[in-house]
C-alpha cells in the first residue's frame, strides 16, 4: 500500500459517539441528535476524521438501540430525521464523515417485517426468519424441545417460543432481537435497498454490527445443528453454526456489488466480527475481493476471560503482545486493521489495561493511547477514552441497566453462584462501565444533561472532565490531539511497517514503525516499576523524542507507565 495510493482511511482517526450518554439538549436524561450538535467543536478540536454513531433509528429500546425497528427513520428520544441531516451537513462542513451503525443481523421483535413473519405460518414473510418445529417427537414448550442447544449471547436459549404458531424464533441476542434469515434473497435486497437510501443521504459507510453471523450453517433440508455442550450448562455453543459460515464472503461481496461499487463517494465499511480469525480477517478486508475495509476483532479483548467475560482472569502483557502482534504480522500486506481499546461493549481501558489509581491515571491512559495510535491501524476514540474516563464504582444491583449484565445476574445467582461474587464481576466487566455520561464539566450531571440522567454519572466527574483539561497541556485531552495529529502528519505511523521489540517483557511495549528509509521506535512502559531503556534498546541512546507523554526526565530511564515516540 504505498504512500499515495493508501486509502483516505489509512491516516484517518474515529470517534465513536454512543448517543444516549455523549449529551442532552432536551433535558430528559438521554443524549440525542441536538446534543451531538451542540459539542461537534469537542471533535474538531480532537482532529477526529470521522464520527461512528450508535443506532438512533426507532427502537423499543430493549437493547439500547441496537433492535430496530424501523431502519428508515430517526427515534423521537434522539430526535428526527431532519436533524440527523443538520448532522451530515455540520459534519461535512467541518471535513468529517458519518458512518452509521448497520445493525443486520436481527431486527426487534417489533419491526413490521417481523410482526408480518410472526402473523401466520403462511405468511410471505414467514421466511425472513428462522422458524423452526420443535425438536423431534417433542411437544413445543417441552424443556429441551428448542430446535438447537445453543446458548444466547445473553444467557439462556437462543429459541423463542411463539404460542400462537407452535413454532421458535432464533435469535442469537435478546429474545426481542430475532434473527433475519440472509438465505432469503428478498431480505437481502431489501437491506440494500435501505443502506443505498443512507448514502443516497450523505452518510459515509457502516459500522456492520456482528456482520460476520448473517450466514448461518444450514443442512439441505433446513436442519440446524447442535453444539458442542458447555460446561455446567444444559446448552451448548453455537459458534461453529454462525460465527463466520458457509456463504458469509458470498453475502458481502454481494452487498459490496450491490450498494458501494461504483459509487465516487470517499466511504467506510468496517465489520464488527466476534470470533474471526486473523486469516479469515485477510479474506473479509484484502480489496481485490470486495467486502469490507477493515473488521473489529475481538481476540486482545478476550484474553482476560476465563470460561465467559465473567470469569475474570488477570492480563498477561506478554500475551497481548502476542496477539496484537499476531494481527499486526498478519493483515502486513494484505488488509488492514481496527484499532481500538474501549467501545460501548467493553470496560473503561485505562481501569482494564491501565491504572485508574490517582497516582497513574493520566499517566496510564495517554501510556495506552500512545501504545494503540501507534500501531498499523486505523484507531478508534470511544466518547470519554479522550478524558481518562473510567469505570463506575457501582455500589449494587439498582445501579446497573445493561440488559446482558443484568440477564447474567439473574442466570448465575439461580444456578447457584455466590451473588457477591457475581456482582463483583460485574462491576470490573458490565457494558454499563462505557456507558456513563460524558464528562463535560464538574456540575451535578457533568454537564450531560439539565435533567436526571438516564445512567449516573461517574462521580469522579468533578475532577475528571473535558472543561479542566481542554486549556491543559499535559492532559489525557492533550496528548490525543498530539497523537492524532501525529498520524495526520506523518506517513511512517499510517503506512510505516510494524516490528515488535521484546516480545517476552512482561512490563515494556516496545516496536518500530519504517517506511522510506524514515524509522520510528515506540516504547511503552505498561507497569508502576522504571526500567533501564537504554540496557533494554540500546538504540534509543540519543535518539530524537518525537512524542512523549511525561514531562522532560532522564532519558536513560524509562519511568512507571511513560510512554515516547523515538525517530531513529
Amino acid at each position: 500500500m504505498p504512500d499515495g495510493t493508501a486509502p483516505w482511511w489509512t491516516s484517518a482517526v474515529v470517534y465513536q459517539i454512543y448517543p444516549r450518554s455523549f449529551q442532552d439538549s432536551d433535558g430528559d436524561g438521554v443524549g440525542d441528535l441536538g446534543g451531538i450538535l451542540q459539542r461537534l467543536d469537542h471533535l474538531t478540536d480532537l482532529g477526529v476524521d470521522v464520527l461512528w454513531l450508535s443506532p438512533v433509528y426507532p427502537s423499543p429500546q430493549a437493547d439500547n438501540g441496537y433492535d430496530i425497528s424501523d431502519y428508515q427513520d430517526i427515534d423521537p428520544l434522539f430526535g428526527s430525521l431532519a436533524q440527523l441531516d443538520e448532522l451530515i451537513e455540520a459534519l461535512h462542513a467541518r471535513g468529517m464523515k458519518l458512518v452509521m451503525d448497520l445493525v443486520v443481523n436481527h431486527t426487534s421483535d417489533a419491526h413490521p417485517w417481523f410482526l408480518e413473519s410472526r402473523s401466520s405460518a403462511d405468511s410471505p414473510k414467514r421466511d425472513w426468519y428462522w422458524w423452526r418445529p420443535p425438536r423431534g417427537g417433542m411437544a413445543a414448550g417441552d424443556p429441551g424441545a428448542e430446535p438447537t442447544n445453543w446458548q444466547s449471547f445473553f444467557s439462556g436459549p437462543t429459541w423463542e417460543l411463539d404460542e400462537a404458531s407452535g413454532e421458535y424464533y432464533l435469535h442469537l441476542f435478546d429474545r426481542r432481537q430475532p434473527d433475519l434469515n440472509w438465505e432469503n434473497p428478498q431480505v437481502r435486497q431489501a437491506i440494500y435497498e435501505m443502506m443505498r437510501w443512507w448514502l443516497d443521504r450523505g452518510v459515509d459507510g457502516f459500522r456492520m454490527d456482528v456482520i460476520n453471523m448473517i450466514s448461518k450453517d444450514v443442512a439441505e433440508d433446513g436442519h440446524l445443528h447442535d453444539g458442542p455442550p458447555l460446561p455446567g450448562s444444559s446448552l451448548g455453543s453455537g459458534y461453529a453454526s454462525f460465527i463466520c459460515g458457509p456463504r458469509i464472503h458470498e453475502f458481502l461481496q454481494e452487498m459490496h456489488r450491490e450498494v458501494f461499487a461504483g459509487r465516487p463517494e470517499a466511504l467506510l465499511t468496517v465489520g464488527e466480527m466476534p470470533g474471526v480469525t486473523v486469516e479469515q480477517a485477510r479474506l473479509f478486508t484484502d480489496p481485490a475481493r470486495g467486502e469490507v475495509d477493515m473488521v473489529f476483532q475481538f481476540e486482545h479483548v478476550g484474553l482476560d476471560h476465563g470460561t465467559s467475560k465473567w470469569d475474570l482472569n488477570p492480563l498477561r502483557m506478554r500475551d497481548l503482545k502476542a496477539s496484537f502482534g499476531r494481527w499486526q504480522a498478519g493483515l502486513a500486506e494484505v488488509g488492514w486493521n481496527s484499532l481500538y481499546w474501549d467501545n460501548h461493549d467493553q470496560p473503561r481501558a485505562v481501569s482494564r489495561f491501565g491504572d485508574d489509581s490517582p497516582r497513574y491515571r493520566r499517566d496510564s491512559a495517554t501510556c495506552l493511547a500512545t501504545l494503540l495510535h501507534l500501531h498499523r491501524g486505523t484507531p478508534y476514540v470511544y466518547q470519554g477514552q479522550e478524558l481518562g474516563m473510567a469505570n463506575y464504582p457501582f455500589a449494587s444491583l439498582d445501579d446497573f441497566r445493561d440488559v446482558e449484565s443484568l440477564n447474567h445476574h439473574v442466570q448465575a445467582v439461580s444456578a447457584g453462584q455466590d451473588p457477591a461474587a457475581v456482582l463483583d464481576a460485574m462491576r470490573t466487566m458490565s457494558r454499563d462501565n462505557a456507558r456513563t455520561p460524558v464528562q463535560w464539566d464538574a456540575s451535578p450531571h457533568a454537564g450531560f444533561t439539565s435533567g436526571e440522567p438516564w445512567l449516573a454519572v461517574n462521580p469522579d466527574h468533578v475532577e475528571w472532565n473535558a472543561e479542566a483539561q481542554r486549556e491543559d497541556p499535559t492532559s489525557v485531552l492533550a496528548h490525543y490531539r498530539r497523537l492524532i495529529a501525529l498520524r495526520h502528519q506523518l506517513p511512517v505511523v499510517a503506512l510505516g511497517d510494524f516490528t515488535m521489540l521484546l516480545p517476552e517483557h512482561d512490563d515494556v511495549y516496545a516496536f518500530t514503525r519504517s517506511l522510506d528509509g524514515e524509522t520510528l521506535l515506540v516504547v511503552c512502559n505498561v507497569s508502576r516499576r522504571a526500567h533501564d531503556l537504554t540496557s533494554l534498546l540500546p538504540q534509543a541512546a540519543g535518539a530524537e523524542l518525537v512524542l512523549g507523554n511525561l514531562a522532560d526526565g532522564d532519558p536513560g530511564e524509562l519511568r512507571p507507565w511513560e510512554a515516547r515516540v523515538l525517530r531513529l
